[in-house]
């Protein structure tokens, strides 16, 4: 069977422990996690948890089955129709002869642009769907980056 991309979102009890125990299911059984955010969530005793992973029809089923099954889990949303970004920080080095308008053309054409600078570097931020932050990534090598720091997905059905 075909491994095919999968964006689930589980709202757990904000407490220690919870992420290693999440993460302990996946490595327990063999299941990759491709990209896992974290965040709480505002008011609330709770926390949103994103999680991509790939595997067959079944393999997605049994981790949705077995997340349900922890403790302090509250809610487990299989994502069909949904609203995903994700977000790429840049470091590139400056000097005289950079293009800063082509640097900030790019960014923009990704949701982004130029958000600090000095005189020996710019970093700019994109924050899009996943593949075309990819793409972004593949774009701003002709600037030959210093460093790349890309995030996890977030996710939220439509």
């Amino acid at each position: 069977m075909k491994a095919v991309k999968k964006v689930i979102s589980v709202v757990v009890q904000n407490e220690a422990q919870v992420l290693a125990r999440v993460s302990g299911l996946f490595a327990g059984r063999g299941y990759n996690i491709d990209s896992l955010t974290v965040a709480a969530i505002p008011n609330s005793n709770m926390s949103h948890m994103t999680i991509v992973t790939k595997g067959s029809k079944r393999v997605i089923e049994q981790i949705i089955k077995q997340l349900h099954k922890l403790i302090p889990v509250y809610k487990v949303i299989e994502h069909e129709s949904m609203v995903e970004k994700e977000m790429v920080l840049v470091k590139i080095p400056v000097d005289k002869n950079t293009n800063l308008a082509s640097i900030q053309s790019l960014f923009e054409a990704y949701n982004g642009g130029i958000v600090n600078a000095s005189k020996d570097m710019v970093i700019a931020m994109a924050a899009d769907e996943s593949t075309r932050i990819s793409h972004c990534i593949e774009a701003i090598e002709n600037f030959n980056p210093s460093e790349v720091v890309r995030s996890g997905v977030v996710a939220m059905e439509r």
